[in-house]
């Protein structure tokens, strides 16, 4: 698990807090936005401050909301960091916010970053913070302050400091090599987790500690591991001849939820991580797969066969009720919860068309925001307002079909492609990255 250990100093003598924007609606123009950085002292120290002021930029436009302006249309040049900038002259170009940075590489091997963020319209200071961490975790340090801009003038939690971890594929002719790897979620930091050596499927992070769940088909057995980001460990929970489907955390870090094809039908297990006790949640003579909890841990969204389609379906953990929450034209699979709850995203088939959608919990509400070829596996933001999903192309011929990660916003806009060094599927969203 990587730790961030930093220091933030917070001064706001003139800060007010009139403006939010509101980000529940659709497709909206994107607010103008200014960055203006200051000069460095030296040739090191200005390849930091493009480096990291280009993360910070990159993260606030790739969500959609912002625009930056182009700094050679600029009319104030110099805008000193206590200062406030010339409002006018920001309102002539369109430009709402504006947001002036000062980079320094510290003799203590230690990057410190200063930030204010105006508000040209009302000639208010929404934030004014300063934070400083080692050196080799410079790229985090702008991943925050993005964060901070992000939260203030949204409300919404940020989710720039976050990684992802994946499926590589590698493909020559029709044959596909799959390895684990993980990344930044900007694609940044990219490693790889395994060799290659075995098929990988279906990587998913803990909830909140920095653990990972996945197949392996070894010699046509499935195994399903743990892998611990701190230790490197592959920790073997199982190996399950047969059909086994997507195992899962649970809110919890001992808990683990997955499908297994036992006797010809297919079942819902919950697995305690320190007892390695197998419990069966649903039993029938049906398809039931895909399970997901949600945040709290006393539901499970699952899609199941046994209306005689594949549909979703909730089940009490406690009580074990099960009952059918999709009910459109048809069929949906890979559920999964929304980290505030209030969402699920599903993969979606209908007439040879695929699709990604979210509805409510209790099925109300549904809203298709992507379709393609084949778009499926949808994963979370931790802040529950953007999904990552698995969009494949259609190769002419005997080509293999490349598959790609997206990222789109759960209101239906701003899909956009995820930089990867490879072909990648099955994203898996991480939670905040901790901070000490």
């Amino acid at each position: 698990m990587r730790t961030l250990a930093f220091i933030v100093f917070f001064t706001c003598m003139f800060c007010r807090s009139e403006f939010q924007l509101e980000v529940t609606e659709g497709h909206r123009e994107p607010l103008q936005m200014a960055m203006f950085v200051q000069p460095s002292e030296s040739a090191d120290q200005k390849q930091l401050s493009d480096n990291l002021s280009k993360i910070i930029h990159l993260d606030l436009q790739s969500t959609g909301l912002f625009q930056f302006t182009d700094p050679k249309t600029f009319l104030e040049k110099d805008i000193p960091l206590n200062n406030p900038p010339r409002f006018v002259d920001w309102r002539l170009l369109q430009v709402q916010f504006v947001v002036n940075l000062q980079i320094n590489l510290l003799a203590n091997n230690k990057v410190q970053i200063i930030y204010r963020v105006w508000d040209a319209l009302t000639e208010q200071l929404l934030i004014s913070a300063t934070l400083e961490t080692e050196a080799r975790y410079q790229r985090r340090l702008a991943h925050l302050v993005a964060d901070a801009i992000y939260s203030r003038l949204t409300g919404e939690a940020g989710y720039f400091d976050t990684r992802i971890v994946y499926v590589t594929e590698e493909a020559k002719g029709l044959a596909q090599k799959k390895r684990l790897a993980i990344m930044d979620q900007d694609g940044g930091n990219h490693k790889y987790l395994t060799s290659g050596k075995h098929i990988v499927l279906t990587p998913r992070f803990s909830a909140n500690l920095q653990r990972i769940t996945y197949l392996s088909y070894e010699k046509k057995i499935p195994h399903v591991y743990v892998y611990d980001l701190e230790t490197g460990q592959h920790e073997l929970v199982g190996a399950f001849p047969g059909m086994t489907f997507a195992p899962r955390f649970g809110p919890k870090e001992t808990d683990l939820i997955m499908s297994q094809a036992v006797g010809g039908r297919t079942d819902i297990y919950h697995i305690d991580l320190k007892t390695r006790r197998f419990k069966r949640l649903t039993q029938g003579n049906w398809i039931d797969t895909s399970p997901c909890y949600d945040p709290a841990g006393e539901k499970i969204v699952f899609n199941s066969d046994r209306g005689g389609t594949k549909q979703l379906y909730m089940m009490d953990k406690k009580e074990g009720g099960v009952k059918r929450i999709s009910f459109g034209d048809g069929n949906y699979a890979t559920p999964v919860w929304s980290p505030r709850g209030d969402y699920i995203a599903f993969t979606k088939t209908h007439k040879g068309s695929f699709y990604i959608g979210v509805m409510r919990p209790d099925g109300s509400g549904e809203r298709l925001v992507s379709t393609g070829y084949i778009v499926e596996g949808p994963t979370w933001a931790p802040n529950g307002r953007t999904l990552m999903f698995t969009r494949t192309d259609k190769k002419p011929g005997k080509q293999a079909n490349p598959s790609w990660i997206y990222a789109i916003d759960m209101t239906g806009f701003n899909e956009r492609r995820v930089k990867t060094p490879q072909y990648g599927s099955d994203p898996s969203w991480s939670a905040p990255l901790p901070k000490a």
